[in-house]
């Protein structure tokens, strides 16, 4: 089962009420199979059509020994960046064409859909929308809204109700910070920034101790974690050093990470070892970033080198995954 999986519907609609507002998607022909994403006029990423053809997608999942993905949008797509009406519109089309896509699936896929928390009423109303349909199980949101980090208290309102419904939170780096530090191509910003915002949004939910206030959320952070766990050992000190931190973060920050979920989009054998030794083995799972090029090929063989232990390999590469995504009896939705 890989909970990280992302889609670009085939083509976006036309913006009719006037002028097209700054960042409101369009899709402009590329090379065969292939169709760039066009937003504010230049070509944000060219993508494969493995992004909205769920045949292509299946076969690609059996090459990979996958019978499961959550699939959500291309981060970009979440425009938090947006006036409110207009992301809300844009998001409920995205989230349509997921929908189909599960339906075309035969059971293989689930959708994670997105929201538009810039504004929480809209926001709630879309995760309730969502959540009546059986091929959703969550959603998707960013590790931080317009530079708020996902924590906030500004955002419990949300955790409360997803707390409620039942629904999966699966946390997904989106304008970075720290991309005025990178030198080189503008691809760094995947490669070495999405780690650090992600390590930060966790860090944000462990302080300001969210799954202390919502111990039934099932929320889960892509790419391992981030820098989590490199921060963790800082956290656990600074709250041993510091009166201040440990009034405010009220429990272990390392026991508190350890009632997070975790994809194992890691890339490596032995940080993937490390991550499950440090967060536990009942929560990590698989996490592939698929279909875009920098994505995990092999997954199930990542699991399968690492471990040994035949029911921790269940555990990452099936059980997790089923409880995370709310599906512990079965994948069917």
């Amino acid at each position: 089962m890989d909970i990280h999986a992302h889609i670009v519907p085939a083509r976006f609609p036309a913006y009719l009420k006037g002028q097209t507002p700054k960042g409101w998607p369009a899709m402009a022909d590329a090379q065969p199979c292939h169709r760039h994403v066009v937003i504010d006029g230049r070509t944000y990423r060219t993508v494969s059509d493995c992004c909205w053809d769920v045949p292509k997608r299946l076969a690609d999942m059996e090459e990979m020994s996958l019978s499961l993905q959550a699939i959500s949008a291309m981060p970009e797509l979440m425009s938090y960046w947006m006036g409110a009406a207009d992301a809300d519109e844009l998001l409920r089309y995205i989230n349509d064409q997921i929908a189909a896509m599960v339906d075309e699936s035969g059971g293989h896929l689930v959708g994670l859909g997105a929201l538009p928390l810039q504004d929480m009423d809209r926001a709630l109303a879309e995760l309730e929308r969502l959540m009546r349909d059986p091929g959703f199980v969550g959603v998707q949101v960013g590790s931080n809204v317009n530079g708020r980090p996902i924590g906030a208290p500004d955002f419990d309102p949300f955790f409360e109700a997803a707390e409620e419904l039942g629904a999966a939170v699966f946390v997904h780096a989106v304008r970075p910070c720290g991309q005025d530090r990178l030198v080189g191509p503008g691809q760094l910003q995947q490669v070495l920034a999405y780690p650090g915002d992600v390590g930060l949004a966790a860090a944000s939910v462990i302080c300001s101790n969210l799954m202390l206030r919502r111990p039934r959320l099932r929320i889960a952070f892509s790419h391992g974690g981030g820098t989590l766990g490199l921060l963790l050992p800082r956290l656990e000190e600074g709250r041993r050093v510091f009166p201040a931190l440990q009034e405010s973060i009220q429990a272990s920050p390392t026991e508190q990470a350890r009632r997070l979920f975790y994809d194992a989009l890691v890339y490596d054998e032995p940080t993937l070892q490390h991550l499950v030794r440090l967060f536990g083995e009942t929560q990590v799972m698989i996490g592939t970033d698929y279909p875009f090029n920098f994505h995990e090929r092999r997954p199930v063989e990542r699991i399968e080198v690492a471990f040994g232990d035949e029911a921790l390999r269940a555990r990452l590469l099936r059980d997790n995954a089923a409880i995370f995504l709310g599906r512990p009896g079965g994948i069917s939705p």
